[in-house]
């Protein structure tokens, strides 16, 4: 029914909605990262502002609210087709936040989230975020930079849906999110045909 796969796409965007960025900022710290470095409500901005620590909780967080919306929808509601535009909407829901403005984070986290939570609940096979992660740490590897390896890793993640089944909508929705995590990261893209991207140094 429609009204059940908008009630699907709800749930999903709502929780991705959720900006744990500046709950943690706000809660523990008395800060709004939001204010300070690229002012992003994701897992690298919070751990650059507020540290190691929140940073890391924060992307925890954002990789949790993607599995559990999956989850809700796969087995709460017994729909595992639908379960993957759960993920995607709450991916949606991370970058255009309603409870912060519809100013959120970039979606690699959520990402990680997506292929976790749709490899158990809606694949029902490991290897459909097992791929995808081998291609973000041998482009991280090679290239050093988080950003490249994130657009690889969402690219690679819908080839790898693409081959292995053969649902148009699921298809449909995995490709959606790496187009919006390639355009969450347009930014990134101009600096890395500057030379400018910042790179890690403990790989």
């Amino acid at each position: 029914m429609d009204w059940m796969i908008v009630l699907y796409i709800g749930i999903g965007y709502l929780l991705g909605s959720i900006p744990f960025a500046l709950v943690i900022g706000k809660l523990f710290y008395h800060t709004d990262v939001r204010e300070f470095g690229s002012g992003n409500l994701g897992g690298t901005n919070a751990g650059r502002v507020l540290g190691k620590k929140a940073g890391i909780a924060t992307i925890l967080l954002d990789i949790v609210k993607v599995i559990l919306a999956v989850a809700i929808v796969s087995v709460g509601f017994d729909n595992q087709e639908m379960s993957i535009w759960a993920g995607v909407a709450a991916a949606f829901g991370h970058c255009y936040p309603i409870f912060a403005h519809f100013k959120g984070g970039k979606a690699a986290a959520t990402l990680v989230g997506f292929l976790l939570s749709t490899a158990i609940f809606t694949f029902h096979s490991i290897w459909f975020i097992i791929v995808p992660l081998i291609a973000f740490f041998l482009l991280l590897y090679l290239f050093k930079m988080v950003s490249l390896a994130s657009m690889g890793m969402a690219l690679v993640s819908s080839i790898y849906i693409t081959c292995m089944q053969n649902e148009l909508i699921i298809t449909a929705a995995s490709w959606l999110l790496t187009v919006l995590v390639i355009y969450r990261h347009r930014a990134n893209i101009i600096k890395i045909k500057n030379h400018k991207e910042s790179k890690i140094t403990w790989m």
